[in-house]
C-alpha cells in the first residue's frame, strides 16, 4: 500500500469510528433537488493556502461522493465563526482550537459548539517578524505592535504565551486588522509583527517583496496545543450525526489528499479563489505536512491532551477553572490515541 493510501485509509478509519451525543439548537442542513444535503463551512481565517484543503474535497468531488453539497466561505477567526454556527447560518467551521477552547472557557457558546476532528495536530500560531526588525525573542516584542484579528487565535492566545515567555501582555499592543491585510500592514512597516500561522511563511515574504521574516512559534512556548479542528453546532451532531460523520470523511480526505499532492491543492484553492497565489498555496500546504500527520493519523482528537492544554490556560490565568474536554469536544467524535 502506497503511503499516500495508507494516508487516505488512516483518515478514512478516524473518521468512521465516530459516534455521537450531544445536544442544543442551531440551524439544520437544507436538502438540494438532488437530495443532498446543503451544508455552509467557514474557513480558520480568509482562503491562504493552509486553507485549500477544503476546496480539493469539493473539486475531487470527495462531498459529492457522501451526498453533500457544500458552500465554501471565508471565515474570520473563532469569534465570528463560533457566533454564525450557534446561529444557525453555517453548519462547520474550521477553528483554531485553542481559540475555541479560550472562548468556551470564557463562557461564550460553550452549549452550542464541539469540535469533532482535528484539521492540525500542533498549533500553527506565531508571531511573525522581519528579520531586519531584529526582533529574535518574545521579550524583543515589549513595546511593539502586533497587527491581528480581533477574536483570531493569535490575539485571543497572546495572553498565556506572554506570561509563559516571561513578559507582560499588556507591554505590546494589539492592532486590529482583517487576516487578508496583516502580511501587507506588516510589508508597509505600520505594524512590528503579526500574528500569522507558521505555514503561511512564504506568503508574508511574498508580501514584503522578497525580505526573509523571522517566526516566533507559540509551540516553542506553550505544549500541548493543537493547531485548527473541524467544528460543528451540538443540534447537528445530536440530530443528524451521520451528516457530520460523512462531512469529517470528505473534508479529511481532501486534507489528506491536499498534503500528498501540494502543488495541485495550490493550482484548486486558484482555480475557485483567483486571487490566491497557487505557488505561494502550495508552500503552505506542504509545511502543514508534519503538523497534520504528526501521530500518523489524521483528524485525531485525544481528551487527555485536551485536559492538558485546558490546564495550561487555566495556570496562566487565560480561563477560568471548570472548562472539561467533554466542554470542548463531542463525546465520541473524537478518537483516541493511536
Amino acid at each position: 500500500m502506497s503511503i499516500r493510501v495508507a494516508r487516505r485509509a488512516a483518515a478514512a478509519v478516524v473518521v468512521g469510528l465516530m459516534a455521537v451525543t450531544a445536544g442544543c439548537t442551531t440551524g439544520e442542513p437544507a436538502r438540494a433537488p438532488d437530495g443532498a444535503d446543503k451544508v455552509t463551512y467557514l474557513t480558520a481565517f480568509a482562503s491562504f493556502g493552509r486553507e485549500a484543503y477544503a476546496w480539493v474535497a469539493l473539486e475531487k468531488g470527495f462531498f459529492r461522493d457522501r451526498g453533500i453539497e457544500v458552500e465554501i466561505k471565508p471565515g474570520q477567526g473563532s469569534a465570528d465563526n463560533l457566533k454564525l454556527l450557534a446561529a444557525g447560518q453555517a453548519q462547520f467551521s474550521a477553528n483554531d482550537l485553542s481559540g475555541v477552547m479560550i472562548t468556551l472557557g470564557q463562557g461564550d457558546y460553550q452549549g452550542d459548539v464541539r469540535a469533532v476532528a482535528a484539521i492540525q495536530q500542533r498549533t500553527l500560531n506565531s508571531i511573525t517578524v522581519l528579520e531586519s526588525s531584529g526582533i529574535t525573542t518574545p521579550a524583543d516584542l515589549v513595546g511593539k505592535r502586533v497587527g491581528g484579528v480581533p477574536g483570531g487565535a493569535p490575539m485571543l492566545l497572546w495572553p498565556a504565551y506572554a506570561k509563559l515567555a516571561g513578559i507582560d501582555p499588556g507591554s505590546v499592543q494589539w492592532v486590529n486588522a482583517p487576516a487578508q491585510q496583516t502580511p501587507g500592514l506588516l510589508a508597509a512597516g505600520r505594524v512590528d509583527g503579526i500574528g500569522q500561522f507558521t505555514v503561511a511563511r512564504g506568503t508574508v515574504e511574498k508580501a514584503a517583496q522578497g525580505r526573509p521574516v523571522h517566526l516566533l512559534p507559540y509551540s516553542d512556548v506553550i505544549a500541548d496545543l493543537y493547531g485548527n479542528a473541524v467544528i460543528a453546532p451540538m443540534s447537528l451532531i445530536r440530530d443528524d450525526p451521520d451528516l457530520v460523520r460523512r462531512f469529517s470523511e470528505a473534508i479529511l480526505e481532501g486534507l489528506v489528499y491536499s498534503i500528498d499532492h501540494p502543488d495541485e491543492a495550490g493550482q484548486i484553492l486558484h482555480k475557485h479563489v483567483p486571487s490566491a497565489d497557487p505557488a505561494a498555496a502550495a508552500q503552505e500546504v506542504a509545511l502543514m505536512q508534519p503538523y497534520v500527520l504528526s501521530n500518523a493519523r489524521a483528524g485525531v482528537l485525544d481528551p487527555e491532551r485536551i485536559a492538558r492544554a485546558i490546564a495550561v490556560l487555566q495556570g496562566a490565568g487565560v480561563i477560568p477553572a471548570g472548562l472539561t474536554p467533554a466542554d470542548v469536544i463531542a463525546s465520541g467524535f473524537a478518537a483516541g490515541p493511536a
